[in-house]
């Protein structure tokens, strides 16, 4: 079972910083970035569309240069990385996944991405049009639905934008679902799972992995899991 740090390892360390990352490398698959766009067109790694919640900073990222953001303090000394950085981290050491936040964005994430190809990336987004240009741009790449609302046919909408994912929040996982996902080909993947409950559940439902805030509690149960129901390991 696949295991995300979520913008590294959010939990443990200030989110979608190298330092989340590298603690979320440790046990993680892949790990999870949110890429948005700079005044000057850099892609960055940053889930919101202000600086103010994870910065030391306040106003829009559109509002910032490159070098703008080379100034503010993202926790723990810490700076708010390029999509760049992030790949030159990850580069034959892990992969990656890539949401892109803003639709229009698109060919630019990609742009910097093809250089540098990660060992395995998944390019997802909750716009339903960015996953198929990213898919159109890089069909190299995994692409994957995100939702977190009611989708009347969430399978049916991945499979109209080439994704080979579906990233819904946990809340709207059900064996059913996974059924119907699995009878396409597609993977399933919820979001956030935390706790030794939520793990439990995607175990049973037959989900293909999961985004956790904390990957290596997350690998620690598994490994648990596995080391007293052999069947799990499988």
């Amino acid at each position: 079972m696949l295991i995300i740090g979520h913008r590294g390892a959010r939990g443990l360390e200030p989110e979608n910083t190298l330092r989340a990352l590298r603690r979320g490398m440790v046990c993680a698959d892949l790990v999870e970035v949110d890429v948005r766009l700079t005044k000057d067109g850099i892609p960055v790694a940053i889930h919101d569309a202000t600086v103010d919640r994870t910065t030391d900073g306040t106003g829009p990222v559109k509002g910032y240069t490159i070098e703008d953001f080379t100034r503010l303090d993202a926790g723990e000394g810490e700076t708010i990385p390029t999509l760049l950085e992030v790949l030159d981290l990850v580069q034959g050491e892990k992969g990656l996944v890539v949401e892109i936040k803003e639709s229009g964005t698109e060919a630019i994430v990609v742009s910097v991405i093809m250089d540098r190809m990660p060992e395995r990336l998944f390019l997802v987004s909750f716009h339903p049009e960015s996953v198929a240009m990213a898919k159109r741009l890089l069909p190299g790449a995994q692409a994957g639905l995100i939702y977190s609302g009611e989708i009347v046919d969430p399978v049916g909408l991945a499979r109209s934008v080439q994704a080979e994912i579906i990233l819904p929040r946990r809340d709207r996982v059900s064996r059913e679902l996974v059924e119907r996902a699995h009878n396409t080909g597609l993977l399933v993947v919820p979001w956030l799972l935390n706790t030794a409950g939520d793990i439990d559940e995607a175990i049973r439902i037959g989900v293909d992995g999961f985004a956790s805030d904390d990957p290596c509690a997350a690998r620690r149960y598994l490994q648990s899991e596995a080391a007293t129901s052999p069947a799990q390991a499988k």
